[in-house]
């Protein structure tokens, strides 16, 4: 039986877009800006809410973060918004210089993330963000599993002094966690306990942990599953905790193998308690057209492949 049961189907990216609104109700200096991707993104709901606070800057990420910069040293509380892909590599630059360097409170919250943008293609499915933000100094990385945490997660971004990176995701995903439990950026949440082996994932495959962890089971197989809503900085007690009660670790995410949250995982076990590791993650290719679910399958990183990892990993623990 699955332990955590759907409520809803909302996609994160309406999660996003309606707490947004929520916040600027309750402030006058949150602002949002845009490039030409309003109705997607979901920041069309804060533009027909208060198109005084909303500005788009057309086809123009670089100018975006530059302007979202401007914005912040004059005392307002920017929040911009564009395609992953385009969030993350485009404005590199600019994101480096004025924000990260210069430390300024504003939130990229980068939509249609990962493979499962889908239809798309190639060109826009970002599966390389997670690694381009994580390596920025100051800079703090999240990816929330559904679109209650979505919402917290923007809320809860209000009181950081430093940048921050957030993905969401494209399509309609299953509302599994609380609306109400309390969100904190870089404290994990373990979502199920377990002894065998610790499940950690993040944004959207979470979920699959959750369908993984009910198909072990049945194979006597009892496994801990961990939401790693924040990449950086990362919670590493909660690594290091599952590392010395499981002995064994799976990571699961919609992003490349390398530089993800895997390699994140990877480098506090490494330091601190080294134990097997097996990864779910796109392995080193391109993603190509498709529907999401069947692309989530094609690259190795729905719940099938999570298990496969899940029992490899077993085989090597120690």
């Amino acid at each position: 039986m699955v332990k955590y049961k759907i409520t809803d189907n909302k996609a994160t990216r309406l999660g996003f877009g309606e707490a947004l609104v929520e916040l600027g109700q309750e402030n006058s200096d949150v602002v949002a800006l845009g490039v030409d991707v309003t109705g997607s993104v979901r920041t069309d709901l804060f533009m027909k809410a208060f198109p005084d606070r909303f500005f788009s800057v057309g086809i123009a990420e670089q100018d975006m973060i530059g302007t979202a910069a401007g914005l912040a040293v004059a005392g307002k509380i920017p929040f911009v918004s564009a395609y992953g892909e385009f969030a993350a590599g485009r404005p590199f630059d600019q994101i480096r210089q004025s924000l990260a360097y210069s430390m300024l409170p504003v939130k990229i919250c980068a939509s249609h993330c990962g493979i499962t943008v889908g239809p798309d293609g190639a060109t826009h499915q970002s599966l390389e963000d997670i690694a381009i933000m994580r390596v920025l100094p100051n800079m703090i990385v999240a990816s929330p599993c559904d679109y209650h945490e979505a919402k917290k997660m923007l809320k809860a971004s209000m009181h950081l002094k430093n940048p921050l990176y957030m993905r969401f995701f494209r399509g309609n995903s299953p509302v599994f966690t609380n609306p109400v439990s309390p969100f904190q950026f870089g404290k994990a949440d373990t979502l199920i306990d377990g002894k065998d082996v610790t499940i950690i994932a993040c944004g959207l495959q979470v979920w699959e942990a959750i369908l993984a962890e009910e198909i072990l089971a049945g194979e006597g197989i009892s496994t801990r599953v961990i939401n790693m809503h924040t990449i950086k900085p990362i919670d590493v007690d909660a690594i290091v905790k599952a590392a010395k009660e499981t002995g064994a670790i799976v990571t699961a995410e919609d992003h490349q193998k390398h530089g993800g949250l895997g390699g994140a995982v990877a480098e506090i076990l490494a330091q601190h308690y080294p134990v097997a590791q097996e990864f779910v993650a796109v392995n080193d290719t391109f993603g190509e057209s498709g529907i999401g679910s069947e692309l989530m399958k094609k690259y190795g990183i729905d719940k099938d492949a999570i298990v496969k990892a899940v029992r490899k990993v077993i085989s090597r623990k120690k």
